[in-house]
């Protein structure tokens, strides 16, 4: 049996972790705070659209007194975190660990693997809308659960990675193993960029995106202008990818808005240089004019919300 360590148990990684745990799988929780101590006393609640369920017990600590040396990380932490983890890593993992980054933010696992040159750090991406509720609890406000991962270069495939797939399929996720990770990390990319995006210079939820109108209109363009970046550096998405972002959009419930809108709200640090900032210097690159996302940009610098 693998050994799998999540870092990070918010919504991603709580909602990740449980599931693995629910289908039997050896799972250690990285996480601190009131969050480490209610799901070591209560277990890992998961409150989902029509039913729930709780993992107890929970094998979970924080960074400094973990000595376990797991098969496969998760990293679930949000991308301004990305580089406090790396010293963790490097001290737990071991030859064989295959680090696996689910995070919203383009290109991690590149950037990850710069760090670790030791480790195999794939790609990864994952569709869910949830966060944490409270301690000890993740609410899931939808019922898309899938994780895509793969590597980058053909020559690092491992064995493990199918093995890794299979215990996602065991446990109620729908685990894919990428055949092209560059571009289907990207397709994530399209959906939540435009929608924090979108959500954040309008001030509003999913719902007013799900109906025809202005909202709507401008979270397709959003998705349509990631596809010109996507068509400048040679990939080419998987079918339509504005079907497909509208069918996960319509999905989600109607109150929910992105991490990066929550935290913005909350005055916390965000992911918004990762997810919009970072759009603009792709596009500078490549030489791709994207005005939508321009002129939201200039909206959020008078705003002082983006520098």
């Amino acid at each position: 049996m693998l050994k799998y360590m999540v870092i990070g148990a918010g919504g991603t990684g709580g909602a990740l972790g449980a599931y693995l745990a629910r289908g039997g799988k050896d799972v250690t929780f990285i996480a601190r705070g009131a969050h480490l101590k209610a799901m070591k006393e209560k277990g890992l609640r998961v409150v989902r659209m029509r039913d729930e369920f709780t993992i107890q017990p929970v094998k979970a600590c924080d960074m400094e007194h973990c000595d376990v040396t797991p098969d496969v990380v998760f990293v679930c932490v949000k991308g301004y975190s990305v580089d406090g983890v790396i010293p963790f890593i490097r001290r737990i993992a071991g030859p064989d660990t295959v680090v696996i980054p689910i995070l919203n933010v383009y290109g991690t696992g590149g950037r990850m693997q710069k760090e670790l040159p030791g480790v195999l750090v794939t790609d990864g991406c994952m569709y869910i809308a949830s966060q944490r509720k409270e301690p000890g609890v993740i609410l899931m406000s939808g019922d898309i659960l899938r994780v895509v991962f793969g590597v980058r270069e053909k020559k690092d495939f491992r064995p493990v990675l199918k093995e890794i797939e299979q215990d996602l399929k065991e446990s109620e996720i729908r685990g894919i193993l990428s055949d092209d990770i560059r571009r289907d990390a990207l397709q994530k990319f399209a959906y939540v960029s435009p929608q924090g995006a979108c959500g954040l210079y309008y001030d509003i939820p999913a719902g007013p995106m799900q109906k025809p109108g202005e909202y709507r209109d401008t979270f397709a363009e959003l998705v349509h202008e990631i596809e010109l970046l996507a068509q400048a550096q040679g990939i080419q998405f998987a079918g339509d990818i504005l079907k497909s972002n509208l069918d996960i959009l319509d999905h989600v419930a109607p109150d929910m808005t992105t991490s990066m809108q929550k935290d913005i709200a909350a005055g916390r640090e965000s992911e918004i240089n990762g997810l919009i900032a970072e759009v603009l210097r792709m596009a500078d690159e490549y030489h791709v004019e994207l005005p939508m996302y321009k002129k939201i940009a200039e909206e959020l610098r008078q705003r002082g919300v983006l520098s």
